[in-house]
């Protein structure tokens, strides 16, 4: 985990929302703030040519500028700077056409020279917002800033004894570190934050996102206040949580730990802390460092950023369709409900293979109904994303095609599905290999209804004494009787009959 972090300020956007859902019990107030550091996708580092390539030897992608030798000089990678434009127009930014690098000075074994270069006084960008979704409605999330900076080396704590051993390879990875208000008050708000502003870093293709190997990762800073209090509390920043569900864990700890000190006349230090997942605790690290504690000064190797209007223009010209704007499309064009939107967007790849199938089959809520479903099941236990799922958008449109002809009914449907996702096979070569064509013949079916109503003649009585839920039962029936291949539609048609004394 980088110490690389920014400030949140105690200065808010406006007053709580008194409608929002409580972020602590009784009298108190949760206010929490995100420190999100996002690695950014270039092939090289920010300020050197080594590769950023994740999973290397120890130290093997590393070079004098990386570990700060004398004599050596920076110089910015220009994708790295048009990749954190990307962001901070994206998150409704103003994006400073002038912007300054700064030292930040502390000591550490994985930070090679002493300082970390970043931004401070005057970063890249500033003032945004962002608006997540959330149950029964949405709020809005400002942005302080967001700027530029490079990683830290990382320590490993693997071999025995009173040393720990340094890797090198990240030092220098380009950053960008996007610093919200403190505007959230509850955990559930934190994780949809996260997850909104995760979703637009990969619809952008500027970082993978990957929590678990540390592209991305979250620093949150939480204070209590009591209901009603313009003036926040003392805080404290939680640190080292690898997922969205350790960020709402840690926030709920350390909100029912500060709560719970106050309650008992304690008061809160300022401090930093460190998520402990095993145990679910967060436990003290240090005290909490403030601005002047790093010392910071402009960085004397490096000249002002200065971009240019036009390109900036230029950069706001290629940026994608992004998830707020596809879900509010996929409602409008598609008639789909906000959920449908919401979970078909969560991903760029899920919603091309959703408009994919769309295209080949235009029953949008059908096929909705499918990827959400037997899709989104599917690759729960399999290591593949959807870019690799064995079953295509072709293979769906087809199988639903199918359907619709009366070939098979919606049950073998779920059969001929599970076995494209074995096999990989054309959902009309499994319908003839495993003989799965819908039975639509009354003179086939008539026999397997007959059956069923001489087995079951006290249903019958019910049924006919005014029971019509029982009709259920008896297309059950008849369909477990044909293995499923009987026309549901025939069946309730032919029971109706046979039932009333047709």
């Amino acid at each position: 985990m980088s110490r690389a972090k920014g400030e949140v300020s105690n200065a808010g956007t406006g007053a709580p929302d008194p409608r929002a859902a409580p972020g602590a019990t009784g009298g108190y107030e949760a206010v929490i703030g995100l420190e999100v550091h996002a690695q950014l996708l270039t092939r090289s580092k920010i300020f050197c040519g080594c590769s950023t390539a994740f999973g290397a030897p120890p130290n093997s992608h590393a070079c004098p500028v990386c570990l700060g030798m004398p004599g050596v000089l920076p110089v910015l990678n220009r994708r790295a700077v048009e990749y954190a434009v990307k962001v901070a127009l994206a998150t409704h930014c103003t994006v400073a056409l002038s912007s300054i690098f700064a030292r930040k000075n502390y000591f550490y074994p994985d930070l090679p020279k002493g300082y970390q270069i970043s931004q401070y006084e005057l970063p890249l960008a500033t003032n945004g917002y962002l608006d997540i979704p959330l149950d029964g409605g949405g709020k809005r999330v400002g942005l302080q800033r967001i700027h530029l900076e490079e990683d830290a080396g990382k320590l490993l704590h693997e071999t025995p004894g009173p040393y720990s051993l340094v890797d090198f390879n990240r030092s220098g990875v380009p950053l960008i570190e996007i610093v919200s208000q403190p505007d959230l008050r509850t955990p559930e708000e934190a994780g949809a934050y996260l997850r909104e502003l995760r979703s637009i870093l990969v619809y952008l293709e500027v970082c993978d996102g990957n929590m678990e190997e540390g592209s991305l990762r979250c620093d949150a800073n939480v204070s209590l206040r009591p209901r009603g209090q313009a003036a926040f509390g003392v805080r404290s920043e939680v640190k080292n949580m690898n997922s969205f569900r350790n960020v709402e864990r840690a926030l709920e700890y350390e909100i029912a730990r500060q709560e719970k000190v106050l309650r008992q006349g304690g008061t809160i230090v300022q401090e930093t802390r460190l998520w402990d997942a095993a145990r679910g605790v967060s436990v003290s690290m240090r005290g909490k460092e403030e601005a002047h504690d790093y010392r910071y000064f402009p960085e004397p190797d490096l000249l002002p950023l200065v971009l240019e209007q036009a390109w900036v223009d230029q950069v706001r010209a290629s940026l994608p369709e992004l998830p707020a704007e596809k879900r509010a499309r996929f409602v409008g064009e598609y008639g789909l409900p906000p959920y449908d939107a919401q979970v078909l967007t969560s991903s760029k790849a899920l919603a091309n293979y959703f408009e994919e199938c769309v295209r080949l089959y235009p029953k949008p809520k059908v096929v909705s109904n499918w990827v959400m479903g037997d899709v989104l099941r599917e690759l729960k236990g399999d290591e593949r994303g959807i870019e690799a799922a064995p079953v295509t958008p072709e293979h769906l449109a087809r199988m639903l095609r199918l359907m619709d002809s009366g070939t098979i009914s919606g049950k073998l449907a779920k059969t001929v599905f599970e076995e494209m996702w074995r096999s990989g096979d054309d959902p009309e070569e499994i319908v003839k290999r495993q003989g799965l064509v819908q039975v639509s013949d009354e003179g086939a079916i008539g026999p397997a209804v007959e059956a069923v109503l001489q087995a079951h003649p006290g249903e019958v009585e019910a049924y006919r004494g005014g029971n019509d839920k029982l009709l259920g039962f008896f297309v059950g029936q008849v369909m477990k009787a044909t293995q499923g291949k009987a026309n549901p539609q025939l069946v309730n048609e032919i029971l109706l009959r046979k039932l009333r004394g047709g």
